[in-house]
């Protein structure tokens, strides 16, 4: 029980902290996307790696004996991440940052909640119970009432984009290009299970390969997170690295010192709420991949919509949009609930 609870703590503040660390994009405004996201997602290759060089004697021994195939498979899931953070970075700007939160974790939630009940994972997460089973319907149920609220965040959404145009109001946050925005959310909300996935198929042969050579339970959880995150990380550094080559921008990383310190911010976030997402999840047991990326998922959508709220998306927007936030806001939290009810079944 006190394993459980912690689960869902652990993928609470995950969920909270991953939802929201795109926060600093609201304060930045000397440096372009390409400047703030190639300094951002620096971390996510420096921390992990970090932690694993100067806690495991040997790592590279260790991970010689977990083989290719797990760590091919972890990190094709993680490019494909790679990809839909890019997405995500370019989508915050035309659509809004709780909108494009909404739709990436509703599309993103249904696949990587329910192909470890399909396809099992590696470790304890390969005892996962079928999407048939009582427990899995109980799951399928939540993400079904997830989806209803990503639908009215959706709808929400587009309400305050035309209160924001009948007020004339073209120098918002997160106007124009609505549209495209949009495409491209759902695609990047289809490659996001990325992290998840990767975490799930390459934590059982890792860890044990770690934990054979007398690796504790948090460099060891770390070290799923350096090998299989690497390829998505690359992805997001080489991206706007040609962006800048492209437009010959280098130079202006120099120019803002504290703006680059908030962009690290946002990998430094994204990595430690994934660290603390992977514990969770396995303090949760076999369901855990499932259970424990739900309730991240929903807590992620909230931390979003916190952020948008906080940061102006919402002001001086009512009616109808806004009723359909506190009601999609009302849904995600029954949803949770029943991410936990589907825990104790199993």
């Amino acid at each position: 029980m006190n394993a459980t609870l912690w689960g869902i703590v652990l993928a609470t503040v995950a969920g909270l902290g991953a939802g929201s660390c795109l926060w600093p994009i609201k304060v930045i405004r000397r440096l372009r996307f390409e400047h703030y996201w190639f300094v951002g997602m620096l971390p996510l290759v420096l921390v992990p790696w970090l932690i694993v060089l100067t806690t495991i004697p040997d790592p590279w021994t260790a991970y010689a004996e977990v083989g290719w195939r797990p760590l091919a498979i972890s990190n094709l899931f993680a490019v494909g991440w790679g990809i839909a953070n890019v997405l995500a970075g370019l989508c915050v700007v035309r659509i809004g940052l709780a909108l494009t939160g909404a739709i990436l974790t509703g599309l993103g939630v249904t696949v990587a909640v329910t192909v470890p009940m399909v396809f099992k994972g590696t470790g304890l997460f390969s005892e996962s119970p079928d999407l048939a089973s009582v427990p899995g319907l109980a799951v399928v149920s939540s993400v079904a009432v997830m989806l209803l609220g990503v639908v009215l965040c959706s709808l929400a959404g587009f309400g305050r984009e035309r209160a924001i145009r009948s007020k004339g109001e073209v120098d918002r946050p997160a106007s124009g290009g609505f549209l495209g925005g949009l495409i491209m959310a759902t695609l990047a909300g289809i490659l996001s299970a990325g992290p998840y996935l990767s975490f799930v198929y390459g934590h059982g042969p890792i860890v044990d390969a770690m934990e054979s050579h007398g690796v504790g339970d948090i460099p060891a959880g770390f070290s799923v997170w350096a090998a299989g995150l690497f390829g998505g990380a690359l992805v997001n550094i080489l991206y706007p690295a040609w962006l800048m080559t492209k437009n010959r921008s280098w130079g202006v990383l120099l120019e803002s010192w504290g703006e680059l310190f908030l962009g690290v911010l946002i990998g430094t976030q994204l990595i430690l709420s994934f660290a603390l997402q992977g514990f969770g999840m396995v303090m949760l047991g076999a369901l855990g991949a499932s259970v424990g990326t739900g309730i991240q998922q929903a807590m992620q959508i909230m931390g979003a919509q916190g952020v948008g709220f906080i940061s102006g998306e919402w002001w001086g927007i009512g009616g109808r949009p806004r009723r359909q936030m506190i009601a999609a806001i009302v849904l995600l939290m029954i949803a949770v609930a029943i991410m936990v009810y589907a825990k104790t079944l199993s």
